[in-house]
């Protein structure tokens, strides 16, 4: 049985060293997405070899995205932006109640619509062929994509729910818990234990996930800088 606890202390080397390698470039101490899928990096440790080995496979004007480290950057580093993220996690495998909605399914061709939709919204990063790392799910009104939710990190059986967003016009309709349960249960389905990142300041965000029964398991730093030298 694997260490839960090891694997989701350093979540996106987790992730990116094994699940996820093939969407990603690096070696034995830094790893990150392609750039057109997430600026989410993952380092195997906190050193000055492992930022110089980010270094190698960031090119000037690339921005990257730690989660869970506590690192120093160099002055060849911009720092774009310092958060604090909530990791939750539910352990609970009933499947969750499911409000009704006119849920599709997401792919490639809605991209464009994905892309505006996380500019207005902010969730978190989100790029062109992020779609490739899980199932996407959203509502429309009217043809509009108003909400959307899906898969990001893979860590062994545990699995990120992420993207989560909602139109500010469509807001207060109940589209993200329609969503949330649907993404969860298709884990749980598949053997699968949910988990995710949420920025702490979020409370709003944070009491909707505790209500469909995620836990808090971690505080951690998130650190977005850009290469400029």
């Amino acid at each position: 049985m694997p260490n839960i606890d090891r694997l989701l202390d350093n979540p996106a080397w987790s992730c990116l060293s094994h699940r996820h390698a093939r969407f990603a470039s690096g070696g034995s101490l830094a790893r990150r997405y392609h750039a057109d899928i997430s600026p989410i990096s993952g380092l195997a440790g906190e050193a000055r070899e492992h930022i110089a080995a980010l270094e190698a496979i960031a090119s000037v004007g690339d921005d990257i995205a730690l989660l869970g480290l506590s690192v120093k950057f160099g002055t060849n580093w911009e720092m774009l932006y310092a958060s604090g993220l909530t990791q939750m996690i539910r352990s609970e495998v009933t499947p969750l109640p499911e409000p009704d909605a006119d849920v599709v399914s997401l792919d490639e061709r809605d991209v464009p619509q994905m892309l505006a939709l996380v500019e207005l919204t902010k969730p978190g990063p989100f790029r062109q062929r992020t779609i490739a790392l899980g199932k996407f799910i959203g509502i429309r009104d009217k043809g509009r994509l108003v909400a959307m939710a899906g898969e990001r990190m893979w860590i062994d059986h545990l699995r990120e729910v992420s993207g989560v967003c909602t139109h500010p016009d469509a807001q207060g309709r109940g589209y993200a818990r329609a969503l949330i349960t649907r993404v969860v249960n298709r884990m749980l389905r598949a053997g699968e234990m949910p988990f995710l990142h949420v920025e702490s300041k979020n409370l709003r965000a944070i009491e909707v996930y505790r209500a469909l029964g995620f836990v808090t398991r971690a505080e951690f730093p998130l650190l977005v800088a850009k290469r400029v030298v």
